[in-house]
């Protein structure tokens, strides 16, 4: 079984599309792996007999072989940035010369891009809104460009942000997104100060909400308890006042707001499997376990 990390990209075409409810948006499928980016809605997608709503910034990824059409209202056309391309074989490959097949014809391609198991690409799915992620939405358009503008190093640079992309991507997709705006507007203060010991009650009386629904709603936007997210707050600044400053441990811990250097020792040991004074003697070359929060 493969992984993401073992993917060898090629980008065969890029290109701006408008989809204007045509015959050749019906039925069909497409020899290589295909990207469509979706820069307006509404409208439906069409994958293997499910529908999909398209709105703002609706990602398509569509694999080899799979049957898809594009449900749009010829009164209201969508603008779309389309990228073709391979995953797993980059020296022979299809999406230089893509094709397509139209029902009701068998849909039997005499070539496709090469196809691997690898669960983590199986679980990507087939429509996802890229709003609440500008910087994929952001990136995904750069691929695009680079690709139609560059002509020195345009498949070494291209190809290698592709690859780049499909990894962060595939992270948006598991990784937890809040999007209430009162908790997301939390965070960020949070995020910012991580130093300031403000209590969890402030926290609530900011968001402008009751105790217990603000627990519930914390809990549901983040995956994790005010505490736990406090707590991990205060070790990541932990861990970069020990990479970035030339503070004494016993400084770091009355930044954080310990009373003394052992409560903070214990909890960062905790946390990471390292002390502090361990860490910063021998930093390791990767983060500590723990760092990502995990």
């Amino acid at each position: 079984m493969k992984t993401l990390a073992e993917l060898t990209p090629f980008v065969g075409d890029s290109m701006p599309y408008r989809y204007d409810g045509s015959s050749n948006e019906a039925l069909r499928v497409c020899s290589v792996y295909a990207f469509h980016l979706f820069t307006d809605g509404p409208g439906e997608m069409e994958i293997e007999g499910a529908r999909y709503p398209i709105e703002k910034r609706t990602l398509i990824f569509l694999r080899p072989g799979q049957p898809h059409a594009f449900h749009i209202s010829p009164e209201h056309p969508l603008a779309s940035h389309n990228l073709y391309c391979d995953l797993w074989d980059n020296r022979a490959p299809v999406s230089l010369h893509r094709t397509f097949i139209y029902a009701p014809n068998p849909f039997r391609l005499p070539e496709a891009a090469a196809a691997e198991p690898c669960g983590e690409l199986d679980a990507l799915p087939g429509a996802f809104s890229l709003q609440p992620y500008p910087h994929l939405y952001d990136a995904f358009l750069h691929i695009v460009r680079l690709n139609n503008e560059l002509s020195l190093y345009r498949n070494e640079t291209v190809n290698s942000l592709l690859y780049a992309w499909m990894l962060s991507w595939h992270n948006a997709v598991h990784t937890r997104q809040p999007r209430d705006y009162r908790i997301l507007r939390l965070l960020e203060q949070l995020e910012t100060n991580p130093e300031r010991r403000e209590t969890v009650e402030q926290w609530w009386t900011l968001c402008g909400l009751k105790r217990t629904y603000f627990h519930e709603l914390f809990l549901r936007e983040t995956g994790m308890t005010p505490k736990a997210y406090q707590h991990r707050l205060w070790m990541r600044r932990a861990l970069h006042l020990l990479q970035e400053s030339e503070l004494n441990i016993t400084a770091i811990a009355e930044r954080l707001g310990y009373p003394s250097i052992h409560p903070f020792t214990r909890h960062f040991t905790a946390y990471y499997g390292v002390s502090p004074k361990q860490y910063r003697l021998n930093p390791r070359r990767e983060r500590p376990e723990g760092a990502d929060g995990e």
